[in-house]
């Protein structure tokens, strides 16, 4: 059946062209978007360098060239904070209450605390939790407000108890230079009150190096484009960061009792919020997978940002995908480590607590995507390009730092000195050996 939205299919049945595939090889055959962070470094190195050298004044001139606004200053004032709350739709306060309350809550569950290990008499060691001093947080404002992205990162970093948070959003011409009033009214409603009309590259180098009166950050989270993930590439280590966070993807393993019409409006979901946007089903049942298409062409007709969403669907980044059985669909979804992972299959629970290689993972039917990104109570800030393989989404953990501190009285050193003293001299460093020696000479 061809649809007219265009979404290829890829065999990877053991009839069709994935006989004998293995995981590396699943990695391979998979869709994905076309993203060369690495092109983009050389874009956005200058731009970061402008920032570091003259500031806030660089930083003008970018919001002039990129976002065709011009700024006497790049501080959002606190009236427009409480103007954009006190104008807020009441539904839409309601649902990112509803939101903070459910993050907050998942958030302080998974707090750590400090550990202390006794390893004997006098010997002590403790694993401190350290919040970050300072972050500066980053919501995209390009094709979209995405208000939910505020929620995401202040939580998290409320809840670790960051002291000092900054976040920025790109500068809107249509609302007088600065970001979109929804986005405001989350930070007022969070408490918020260092905000920046600063969006791009030049926001993560203000973040960086400071500029005008944003002063420099530790820590730089939360998503954006290719040009605020490349600038993130070019100032690891000048400040940290959360992760390189390309466009987002959807990944649905689903079998015949899966409903056609809620794994096509998950696709969907998905596919509305980039041309880049990547949607995967992944499924043993070429009837679902007709019907799926089936359904995609009946809803994209009616969806409000319809060219956007077929782009998106027609791209080399989505696909169904066919399979065997659910076991090799496990092995394709593990392989291509989604950001997002829904399982629509009669056991979906026991098929979701197999996979090892997710950003999220969401279970049965009535568990799509949509409620994750705002109410469910995770995180919606997830790896993307397979970073799931070995990263994680943000969380309270992003913004705590690790301490151990050691406390060791004279006798519980004694007792471990010969060891060390022999561990320095295999390593031919005296001085080490030497220091522990000190401290054991009687008085």
């Amino acid at each position: 059946m061809t649809s007219s939205t265009a979404i290829r299919r890829i065999d990877l049945r053991t009839a069709g062209t994935g006989a004998g595939q293995q995981h590396d090889d699943y990695r391979a055959a998979l869709p994905r978007a076309d993203f060369d962070v690495e092109a983009a470094t050389q874009v956005v190195r200058p731009i970061c360098e402008a920032v570091r050298e003259r500031g806030a004044e660089a930083v003008r001139e970018f919001s002039a060239r990129f976002d065709g606004v011009e700024q006497a200053e790049i501080t959002v004032p606190p009236e427009a904070l409480a103007t954009a709350l006190a104008e807020l739709d009441p539904a839409v306060r309601a649902g990112l209450e509803e939101s903070i309350r459910r993050l907050r809550t998942t958030c302080e569950a998974e707090l750590e605390r400090d550990v202390v290990t006794d390893l004997g008499p006098g010997a002590r060691v403790t694993h401190r939790k350290v919040a970050v001093g300072r972050v500066g947080l980053y919501v995209p404002g390009g094709l979209a407000p995405l208000v939910s992205s505020v929620v995401m990162n202040v939580v998290p970093a409320q809840v670790a108890g960051v002291r000092s948070i900054a976040l920025t959003s790109t500068p809107q011409s249509e609302f007088g230079g600065l970001p979109h009033p929804t986005i405001l009214a989350a930070c007022a409603l969070l408490g918020i009150e260092e905000v920046y009309a600063v969006g791009g590259a030049q926001a993560i180098a203000m973040f960086a190096y400071g500029a005008g009166p944003c002063r420099p950050v530790d820590l730089v989270t939360g998503p954006g484009s290719i040009w605020t993930v490349a600038a993130k590439r070019v100032l690891r280590g000048v400040v940290g960061i959360d992760s390189e966070a390309g466009p987002t993807e959807i990944a649905i393993l689903a079998d015949d009792t899966a409903d056609p019409a809620y794994v096509a409006s998950d696709l969907l979901s998905q596919a509305e919020h980039d041309p880049l946007a990547a949607a995967v089903l992944v499924t043993p049942s070429e009837r679902l997978a007709s019907e799926v298409e089936a359904e995609l062409d009946k809803q994209v007709s009616v969806t409000r940002h319809v060219e956007r969403v077929r782009t998106a669907l027609a791209g080399r980044q989505s696909a169904v995908v066919l399979v065997d059985d659910l076991e090799q669909g496990l092995a394709v979804v593990d392989a291509y480590a989604a950001e997002h992972l829904e399982i629509q299959t009669a056991d979906a629970a026991a098929l979701a607590a197999r996979v090892r290689n997710a950003g999220a993972i969401f279970v049965g039917s009535f568990a799509p995507v949509s409620l994750g990104d705002y109410c469910a109570g995770s995180n919606h800030v997830l790896p993307t390009a397979g970073c799931a393989c070995h990263s994680s989404g943000l969380s309270v953990r992003a913004f705590l730092k690790s301490v151990h501190v050691v406390e060791y009285d004279r006798p519980a050193l004694l007792e471990v000195a010969d060891h060390v003293v022999a561990l320095a001299e295999a390593e031919d460093l005296p001085g080490h050996a030497a220091a522990v020696r000190a401290r054991l000479v009687e008085g």
